[in-house]
């Protein structure tokens, strides 16, 4: 008669499992690409704030031109442009549209507007990158021109996602690499909602500047 051992199940602590963590991130160098990206967030969103105030007072009245922006374009026609602009590797600053924002009657309301269209135009970028794949041509030139973003997403998976939502790394891009790699969406919709923090954090900061 075998006598059966009893299976031991090493079951790791939190505290393991953080220490884990905390080592594969300092070798893969997770660490090191943060603290260089706050580095280059640091400087575009201080230099933002001081352009916007020094061209105020002294070169251009940034209020006039945004009133002047808000009467001559319809709200349905700037969201639209906003929105393929998210959806299509960021090709135009958010923060522009963040300012215009502020000279509209509700100013609050379409500032959550265009979060959740930046929001939506991510998850949009996944399935174009699931959807490169299948064409080889894109799926070459995508390979090429994402390679970092592809490695990094592989390696970092959702904190990459909340680096592109929060700071000025592309956050459609992003998207896109993890479309490509076939990163869960779940985890992109989850991880992704940091996109509306983002906003937040920069609308107060140029609605200080902006009258």
């Amino acid at each position: 008669m075998k006598i059966k051992k009893p299976r031991i199940k090493r079951i790791k602590t939190k505290k393991e499992r953080a220490k884990l963590m905390h080592s594969y991130y300092s070798r893969t160098g997770f660490y090191m690409f943060i603290w260089e990206s706050l580095k280059k967030a640091f400087i575009p969103v201080v230099t933002l704030v001081v352009g916007l105030f020094l061209i105020n007072n002294y070169v251009y009245n940034i209020n006039e031109g945004l009133e002047r922006i808000t009467e001559t374009f319809s709200k349905l026609g700037i969201f639209s442009f906003f929105f393929t602009s998210e959806t299509l590797l960021g090709l135009v600053p958010p923060e522009i549209f963040i300012a215009w924002t502020k000279k509209t009657t509700e100013p609050v309301l379409n500032l959550a507007i265009l979060a959740t269209l930046s929001y939506s135009g991510g998850l949009i970028s996944y399935f174009i990158g699931k959807t490169a794949l299948k064409i080889k041509a894109v799926k070459d030139y995508l390979e090429i021109k994402m390679e970092k973003h592809l490695k990094n997403t592989s390696k970092w998976g959702g904190f990459l996602i909340i680096v592109g939502a929060l700071l000025p790394v592309p956050f459609s891009i992003t998207c896109v690499a993890a479309g490509m790699i076939k990163y869960p969406f779940k985890n992109v919709i989850l991880f992704g909602l940091f996109r509306f923090l983002r906003f937040a954090v920069y609308a107060w900061a140029i609605f200080q500047v902006v009258d």
